[in-house]
């Protein structure tokens, strides 16, 4: 099924910058932040990219969508649910735990929290990192290029509010599907 849809994101024309995953160990065991996140196909072509990757994923998505049958299909492929209304749920703590209890588990997760316009992102992933000690790294789906990878590595320091600016440049080149969904600055 994962090389089906790897075969098909590629048929429609999308590029997936696969690393080398010996010169990158550290995809192994990481937070992967996507950013910009406007739309469903972040999602639908950048778990292509995971899959090629062969990551142990566990990808964060709203509760929402785990509907009878696709939420069944989503857990099977590492997703997770999120319950986005309720800032006492438990998902960095969980997060967390599951980092410190396996050597190779990446976690994805979408900064902005949401596909719509957003002031500022949210934390989550950034204390994920921070409390797991392990890195961030950019994971990028650019809609001019059709490209799909994973860029820098970046070691938190600790100090979210000096460390968002520079995370966010990372994503300065990239072309969300909607721009104007995408908030370039910090707030």
């Amino acid at each position: 099924m994962k090389r089906i849809w790897i075969a098909i994101v590629k048929l429609f024309g999308w590029h997936l910058e696969i690393p080398d995953m010996a010169a990158r160990p550290e995809l192994q065991h990481c937070v992967i932040a996507v950013a910009p996140h406007t739309c469903v196909e972040d999602y639908l072509c950048g778990v292509a990219l995971l899959w090629a990757m062969k990551l142990n994923v566990r990808i964060f998505i709203k509760k929402e969508f785990f509907v009878p049958v696709i939420g069944r299909l989503l857990k099977r492929f590492g997703a997770v649910p999120v319950d986005r209304g309720n800032r006492h749920n438990g998902l960095v703590a969980s997060a967390v735990e599951a980092l410190g209890s396996t050597e190779r588990l990446t976690i994805v997760i979408t900064p902005e929290g949401t596909r719509k316009p957003v002031r500022r992102w949210k934390r989550g992933f950034y204390e994920i990192a921070v409390k797991a000690n392990v890195p961030i790294v950019a994971g990028y789906v650019d809609f001019r290029t059709k490209t799909l990878s994973v860029g820098p590595t970046f070691i938190p320091t600790g100090d979210f509010e000096a460390d968002l600016p520079q995370i966010m440049k990372l994503y300065e080149n990239v072309t969300p599907k909607y721009p104007e969904k995408y908030n370039k600055t910090v707030k």
